[in-house]
């Protein structure tokens, strides 16, 4: 990466984060990317508790790593009294303050937009929780797995016999990204207004809306898409094909015209593409088994290569299976350049750059922060002297 830095979009932007786990430090990370200043509040002694999830990397959390760097990590009890004035000095200077605390946290310890807004006026004020505010379900604990539940992604992700929960935090993420976003829109209104908003993520509304296609396909008591594993549900062929060689290929077909270039050029069989039983996608969903069996013959005496090679040919889209250390090994990422090194209490670790890369900024690719590692300099920046730095450490409040 060049050594010169330009100017980024959220450069001079303070934002404070009470957060833990993943859905307020993934949407901090991405403003931090970005440029922004993230202060991460965290308990003493023990942190955000996502530090003591695993060991994977180093010693440190996978989850931490991922969703934490380029911030400055504060020590600081909220609940101490002497806590008060140190987070109202953080307070003045900020753009931004978000949280995910359990439901009801924040307002207790006096941090709700209506608590802060007249002395703070053009602070933006982020809530992410579960549920939302409101409702019977607003005071509800939420975690991802319980939210994919609710939300009905688990009725479509899995097999018939089985349901399975996605390999990733998606319902924390979902919410991450429409808290970023969101962010974004409110520091843009605050140019014309002069004022900060209050904006009130939940993760339940933020995956469901990642759920519109099957709740649509589902409209006014419709059959709801069935479960069919890695295969889609209502497009077919469209998932992994097993190969003579062991491996497994991936392939989608999106139209009929598609349908017939398959059938002629990687199938070699014609015929099919004429044949009443598969003549559109509706009848090939209904006769998916008939077909998987006719597709699995031809590709049982090809290897896995010599498959992608004749969908490639035919401009069908296909794909490999890649388990995690494919992906760290995966070409277009190298050539892209898209990994890059970033420091951590453990020396230097890889991370993969921002999705998106543009022309005229460099993302923000800072370290990992270890647990309080900038309480004392951010204190002395609010104006507290040593003396007193020393006293807070000393009755556990940083």
């Amino acid at each position: 990466m060049s050594t010169t830095v330009s100017p980024r979009p959220l450069d001079g932007i303070t934002v404070v984060s009470l957060e833990h786990a993943i859905a307020a430090p993934f949407c901090t990370r991405q403003l931090a990317d970005m440029g922004a200043r993230v202060i991460k509040v965290e308990r003493p002694g023990v942190g955000d508790f996502a530090r003591g999830y695993d060991e994977r990397v180093h010693g440190l959390a996978s989850h931490f790593v991922w969703t934490n760097r380029s911030k400055e990590s504060l020590t600081l009890d909220l609940k101490h009294d002497t806590a008060t004035p140190v987070l109202e000095r953080l307070l003045e200077q900020a753009d931004v303050l978000v949280q995910n605390l359990a439901p009801g946290a924040a307002a207790r310890l006096g941090l709700s937009f209506d608590a802060l807004h007249e002395r703070f006026p053009k602070l933006i004020v982020c809530d992410i929780s579960g549920y939302g505010e409101g409702g019977p379900y607003q005071d509800k604990k939420a975690y991802d797995l319980l939210i994919q539940s609710e939300g009905g992604f688990l009725s479509v992700t899995g097999t018939s016999d089985d349901m399975a929960k996605a390999g990733c935090s998606i319902a924390d993420i979902s919410a991450g990204m429409y808290a970023y976003t969101h962010i974004l829109n409110a520091l843009l209104l605050r140019q014309s207004t002069s004022k900060g908003s209050r904006i009130d993520v939940s993760m339940l509304e933020s995956l469901v809306e990642w759920m519109n296609y099957p709740l649509y396909y589902a409209f006014e008591g419709a059959e709801p898409p069935p479960r069919t594993g890695a295969a889609h549900a209502t497009i077919y062929p469209y998932g992994p094909f097993d190969t003579g060689d062991g491996g497994t290929v991936m392939l989608g077909l999106q139209n009929e015209r598609e349908w017939r270039v398959f059938c002629e050029q990687v199938l070699l069989q014609a015929e099919l593409a004429d044949d009443e039983r598969f003549a559109s996608n509706s009848q090939r969903v209904h006769n998916r088994a008939a077909l998987k069996s006719l597709i699995l013959g031809v590709f049982a005496e090809l290897d896995a290569e010599e498959v992608i090679r004749r969908l490639d040919d035919a401009r069908i889209a296909n794909a490999h299976v890649n388990d995690m250390h494919g992906v760290w090994r995966h070409p277009q990422l190298a050539a892209r350049q898209r990994w890059t090194e970033i420091g951590s209490p453990k020396g230097p670790l890889p991370a993969l750059l921002p999705p998106g890369a543009s022309n005229a900024f460099e993302p923000r690719m800072d370290a990992v922060p270890d647990l309080g590692e900038h309480s004392a300099a951010i204190l002395t920046e609010l104006g507290y002297a040593d003396g007193d730095i020393e006293q807070f450490q000393q009755a556990g409040v940083i």
